[in-house]
This record gives structure tokens, sequence and C-alpha cells, in this order.
């Protein structure tokens, strides 16, 4: 497929975009209104630089970033893989609807793909994207195939599961799920330099338009509120997020 194996498509950067409505739009085993390209700009952000550590050294926040360790693992830490993370996987024989997560990925090189068929073409995608961190996706009934390339391997999503969340985020640590992962609240993210960081909160985890609730590309300081009734928090290229309220 070449280079559209690493570009996640479908985005305006930097807009937040609510209400768009997708071609593909379909239910998803999520909650989410189904298909459609990547909400997100993987293109322009998953290739900037790797966040920084905004923490500083003392004892407090070392304690919250072993806490985030924990929490991180806690909603699948005890889950065998459902598949791996290279190949082409034919939805209803090599993998089930359903939703699926993958940890671990550094530099975004970590690519997935949902597609209608397996022509190869770039009309075939329904959505993708770069992942650095983790990334949580719905897989549709309706979808043929899925593919993954670079990734660690993926994980069924019990959608019960539950954890101690989080109150510190990783600045480049992908996709959260809120109430499991990560806490509702309020949190900034400080020292983002040339618009590289990029944050997303959404509905489900189908990555079409519609599921985003809200999205920005920062320089500078972030201050975002994940609300308790968000699905998803998604970060890239940030410095690392601290829970403020």
């Amino acid at each position: 497929m070449g280079a559209k194996g690493k570009i996640a498509l479908g985005v305006v950067v930097g807009v937040v975009v609510i209400g768009a409505v997708s071609a593909n739009a379909g239910d998803d085993g999520d909650g989410g209104s189904g298909n459609g390209k990547d909400s997100t700009a993987a293109a322009g952000r998953e290739s900037g630089k790797k966040a920084g550590d905004d923490a500083g050294p003392d004892a407090d926040t070392k304690s919250d970033t072993k806490s985030d360790t924990k929490a991180g693992k806690a909603a699948g830490a005890e889950k065998k893989a459902a598949f791996e993370g290279d190949g082409d996987f034919q939805v209803g024989t090599d993998v089930q609807p359903g939703t699926y997560r993958t940890t671990g990925n550094a530099d975004g090189l970590c690519y997935w793909e949902r597609s209608k068929d397996a022509s190869g073409e770039m009309d075939s995608i329904l959505a993708n994207d770069n992942v650095s961190g983790a990334s949580y996706v719905t897989i549709l009934k309706t979808d043929k195939l899925f593919k993954s390339s670079g990734c660690k391997d993926w994980e069924a999503v019990d959608a019960k599961a539950s954890g101690t969340p989080a109150k510190l985020i990783k600045g480049d640590g992908g996709m959260h799920r809120v109430g499991a992962d990560i806490a509702p609240g309020t949190y900034r993210s400080a020292g983002n330099t040339d618009d590289l960081c990029y944050w997303e909160r959404t509905k489900d985890s189908s990555h079409s338009m519609e599921s985003i609730i809200a999205n920005d590309n920062v320089s500078g300081s972030a201050v975002v509120t994940v609300a308790a009734g968000d699905a998803y928090f998604k970060t890239s290229g940030c410095k690392d997020w601290k829970k403020t309220g």
C-alpha cells in the first residue's frame, strides 16, 4: 500500500470537529455512530517529536507516575492477546467484531486500518490511525478486513472492565478509556511547542468523524475537561497532563 500505510485520513488539523457527517456511518459495538475516515491528523501530528516530561523530580510526581503506570495496566493486564500486531485479518474469520486494545507502542510506528474490502484501494479505508502508546478500536461486523502493522498484540476489551483511574496522563500515551484508564476531570499540559500537541475527546472507539466530541492542536499550555460521559481521551505529542480539578 506504500505511503498509505503510514497516514491517517480525513481531518483538518487544529479545527474542532463536531457533528461532521460521514458517508460510511453505521452502528458499532461501542455505542458509536459507526464507520468513517479517521478523525485525527496523524499525518501531521503523529510525526511530531515525542512528548517531554513536564513533571518535576519531586516525590509527589513520582508517586503519580507510578499510579499512572498501574492504572494504565489495570483494565487489561490479565487479558490474553486476541490477535497479533502484524497482519491482515478477515473479520468474522480471523478476528471477530468487537473492541480491541493495543498498548506499549512507540514513535507512531503502529498503524491499523479498518477496511470495507481487500482491494487495497484508498477508498476501501473506513478508519485508520498511527499510534504512539495505546489505542482502542471497535471492529464492526460490516467491516471486511482489519490491518495492523508494527503494533503490539491486540487484546479484547471487556465493556465492563474497571481499573484504578490515573490522574496523570502521559502526553504521548495515545488513547485512554475514561473511568478505567484515567479519571474524569480537568487536566493541564504545559510547555507544548509548534502545535504538535493534539488532544481529542470521543464518545466511542469507531474513529469516525461523528465520534469526536472535541479536539485541538495546542502550542503552549492546554487545559481540557474530560467529562464522565466521555468514552475516551486521546493525546499525542503533548507534554504530560496532570489533573487539576
